[in-house]
C-alpha cells in the first residue's frame, strides 16, 4: 500500500492517517498490535523516521499507546467518542455510497464530505452511485429550540429563520458540490434528497454505507445572536459540541451495536416515509 502522490500532506501526516483511519474504523481494533516500524515502513513505502513520526503524532491523539520490549498497541478506548470524519472518508471507497442524516444544519457533514468529493474530482476514489438523504427540522413551524430566552414569540420566529438560513447555506452546498459529480459524469448516479419534519433538533445522528451509525445529543446553550441586526439572547443546540457515538453493524442479532445500527436505520426510514415532507432549495 503506497501513499498517494497527489496528496499535498507530508508522508509523516499520510501514514498517521492512514493509521487513524484503520483504528477508529475497528479494522485495527482496541487493544490490537499495531505492524512494527518496519513493517509499516514497507507496507507504505517510507523510512523507518517517517513511522516514528507518524506514530508519534497518533500517540500524541491517544490513539496508540507503546509497551516496554512489546511494541505499539491500539488504545481501548471505547468510552471516548470516535472521530466522524474518518468513516466518512472511508465511505466513499465503496461502490456504492449512503449517508443519511438527521439533525440540524449539515454543517458538519459539509466539511466533512469535502475531501473525498476532491478525490473524486481528481480521480483517486471511483464509486458507481452516491445517495445522501437529509433529514432535518421544519424551522417554519413553532419549536421548543431554537429560541429566545426571553420567550418571546417573535423574537423564537426570527431565530428560527436564522437557522433555517443557515440550514440552507450548508444544505445547498452539500447539494451542489456531490451533484457536481454528475454533472462532470465522474459518478453515475447520484440522488440528493432534503426532507424537514415538525421535531425540534435535539439529536443528530448519520447511518453511513448502512452498518455504521453515529449518534449524539445537542447540548443547549444560551448565547446571543444577531438577528435582523439586533441582538438576541437565545437558547441553541450547539452542533459542533455534539459528542458522537459510533456503533457499527457486523451481523450479529444479539449484538447490542449491530441492534442500535438497526434501530437507527429504522427510525430514520419511518419519520422520512411518514411526517417528514420535501423541502426544495
Amino acid at each position: 500500500m503506497s501513499l498517494d502522490p497527489d496528496d499535498p500532506r507530508p508522508p509523516y501526516q499520510q501514514v498517521a492517517a492512514a493509521i487513524r483511519a484503520a483504528i477508529l474504523t475497528r479494522t485495527i481494533a482496541p487493544g490490537d498490535k499495531l505492524p512494527s516500524q518496519n513493517e509499516l515502513a514497507k507496507r507504505y513505502g517510507v523510512a523507518r523516521m517517517t513511522v516514528q513520526q507518524a506514530l508519534r503524532i497518533l500517540k500524541d491523539d491517544g490513539l496508540v499507546i507503546s509497551r516496554q520490549g512489546s511494541g505499539m498497541y491500539a488504545r481501548e478506548r471505547t468510552e471516548r467518542p470516535v472521530g466522524l470524519r474518518p468513516h466518512l472518508e472511508k465511505a466513499f471507497e465503496a461502490d456504492d455510497v449512503s449517508i443519511d442524516f438527521v439533525g440540524y444544519t449539515a454543517e458538519t457533514l459539509h466539511g466533512a464530505i469535502a475531501e473525498p468529493l476532491d478525490k473524486i474530482r481528481t480521480g483517486r476514489l471511483t464509486p458507481k452511485s452516491i445517495r445522501i438523504r437529509l433529514l432535518v427540522s421544519d424551522m417554519g413551524q413553532p419549536l421548543a429550540l431554537p429560541a429566545a430566552a426571553s420567550g418571546d414569540i417573535d423574537e423564537s420566529a426570527r431565530a428560527r429563520q436564522r437557522m433555517a438560513d443557515i440550514g440552507t447555506r450548508h444544505i445547498s452546498a452539500v447539494r451542489d458540490s456531490v451533484l457536481e459529480l454528475a454533472d462532470l459524469e465522474l459518478v453515475p448516479t447520484i440522488t440528493v434528497e432534503t426532507r424537514a419534519f415538525g421535531s425540534a433538533p435535539v439529536f443528530k445522528a448519520y447511518v453511513i454505507n448502512g452498518d455504521v451509525a453515529f449518534f449524539g445529543f445537542y447540548p443547549v446553550v444560551t448565547h446571543d445572536v444577531r438577528v435582523g441586526g439586533e441582538k438576541v439572547s437565545i437558547f441553541d443546540p450547539m452542533g459542533k459540541d455534539a459528542v458522537l457515538f459510533h456503533y457499527t453493524d457486523d451481523g450479529d442479532p444479539e449484538s447490542i451495536e449491530s441492534t442500535f445500527v438497526v434501530q437507527v436505520r429504522q427510525w430514520f426510514d419511518s419519520v422520512w416515509n411518514s411526517v417528514a415532507t420535501e423541502v426544495t432549495q
